[in-house]
This record gives C-alpha cells, sequence and structure tokens, in this order.
C-alpha cells in the first residue's frame, strides 16, 4: 500500500465522519402521511425563506458528499 492510498483512505473516513455528523445535525422535516394527515403550517414561501443553519447544513452535506465519491472513485482506481 502506496503512502498516496494511506492518505486517500484516510481522507475517506474523515470525510465519512464529517458527512454523518453533518447529516445527523439537520432538523428533521415534517413530511410523508404523517405530515399530510396533520397538515403543515409551512407553505412553499416560507420553506425557502428559512435559512441559515439548515441551509448552511444542507448545502454542506451535497459537497462533502461529492468530496465522498469522488475520494471512493479515486480509490478505486489507485
Amino acid at each position: 500500500m502506496g503512502v498516496f492510498e494511506t492518505i486517500l483512505i484516510v481522507l475517506e473516513a474523515l470525510c465519512s465522519v464529517v458527512l454523518i455528523v453533518v447529516v445527523l445535525l439537520q432538523s428533521g422535516k415534517q413530511s410523508g402521511l404523517s405530515g399530510a394527515l396533520s397538515g403543515s403550517s409551512e407553505s412553499y414561501l416560507s420553506k425557502n425563506k428559512k435559512g441559515g443553519m439548515d441551509q448552511i447544513l444542507a448545502s454542506s452535506t451535497k459537497w462533502i458528499a461529492l468530496v465522498w465519491v469522488l475520494l471512493t472513485l479515486a480509490l478505486s482506481l489507485v
């Protein structure tokens, strides 16, 4: 096992842990059958106006997942 492969494995492990933490920090969305039956007080416009931490976490989840996929592909080629 080369040094480059070891570095990629460590980076992928760190990325996996960070991805798990970021997903767990996100607030739950009320959806599905229970949300449809109980009704939701949020409209389309109020969901889009809600920003802050939820929006940052959602965006960072996408980017971290992309990095994780790229690291996985790089490891499969090495």
